[in-house]
């Protein structure tokens, strides 16, 4: 009987590789339509995201409105079909503002990304690798790097560092790093002792070769999921230090500089807080959606 089915799968598996290619490519298709239909979530975060991205490149896709010009006349309007966001202060559109601002909070949150997957991954990859000394003396200084809270350590930093969106994303991404050497560690040493890297060790392969060829592109997959979503984090982060004031000073229409600016009104203009705080929650929560979905495929495949 298994012998039976096992037969069964295997022709029905052979019929789906000899079908014409435009009938594999239209199965296809509805495989993936399925897969989408099946998760409405994932759809709604990509399509998040994506508006955040066009919204960093060609903000004038969703306003012709100057983020930095104000209509005094304008002052305190709540949100309208004119101003879907409302006005500031200063008469000027939030929504505009959100939507400027998309570009220096994505180029801060892309920046402490990048410093704490490269820097992490490098210390992660090296101890794990290596081994011996070099592992017990790199993890103790992630040791230490872990038990400060890493917004504290961001805070101090940046205090070193100076102000600045730039600054703002370095100071995000070392905070950051120790998770990544960690993810990238524990990688590596499930990866070194794969059967196929002892076999390239035993045939005689350069190091070099079996860390580029084998360890790196097998474990490279979790930290890549870990830096989706720590995608998210460092839009808190950014945000955060920019509504203490250390990223770019006004009138710059960045995230947190926004919030910051409307809380001496909440009590009035509810609307110059509440809903760009409700752009970066959903941004987060969006980025945090994919990157849950990333992993359950990176597991499933492993």
């Amino acid at each position: 009987m298994s012998q039976t089915l096992d037969g069964g799968l295997a022709a029905e598996a052979a019929a789906g590789t000899a079908l014409p290619a435009p009938r594999r490519r239209r199965r296809e298709e509805t495989g993936l339509a399925r897969f989408l239909l099946r998760r409405p979530g994932l759809v709604l975060s990509a399509l998040t995201v994506l508006a955040v991205v066009v919204a960093a490149f060609r903000p004038e896709t969703f306003t012709s409105a100057d983020p930095l010009a104000g209509v005094p006349a304008h002052r305190f309007q709540a949100p309208s079909a004119a101003h879907w966001f409302g006005t500031d202060e200063l008469g000027r559109d939030v929504f505009a503002r959100m939507a400027h601002g998309a570009a220096l909070s994505m180029k801060a949150t892309l920046i402490a990304v990048a410093v704490a997957f490269v820097f992490g991954g490098l210390v992660g990859l090296v101890s794990g690798f290596v081994g011996r000394w070099v592992d017990d003396v790199l993890m103790r200084a992630v040791d230490v790097v872990l038990a400060i809270p890493a917004l504290f350590l961001s805070l101090a930093l940046v205090t070193a560092l100076g102000y600045g969106t730039v600054k703002v994303a370095v100071a995000i991404g070392v905070a950051s790093v120790a998770s990544f050497a960690r993810v990238m560690r524990a990688e590596v040493l499930r990866v070194r002792q794969a059967v196929y890297v002892e076999a390239a060790r035993a045939c005689g392969v350069r190091w070099w070769n079996v860390l580029g060829r084998h360890v790196l592109p097998n474990a490279i997959g979790p930290v890549l999921v870990l830096a989706t979503l720590d995608f998210g984090t460092a839009i808190l982060g950014v945000s955060a230090l920019s509504f203490l004031g250390y990223g770019e000073p006004p009138p710059a229409p960045e995230w947190g500089t926004v919030i910051a600016g409307g809380r001496n009104y909440l009590a009035n203009a509810w609307w110059l807080t509440a809903l760009p705080g409700l752009v970066i929650a959903a941004t987060v929560l969006s980025t945090n959606r994919i990157a849950r979905a990333l992993d359950g495929e990176w597991a499933r495949r492993r």
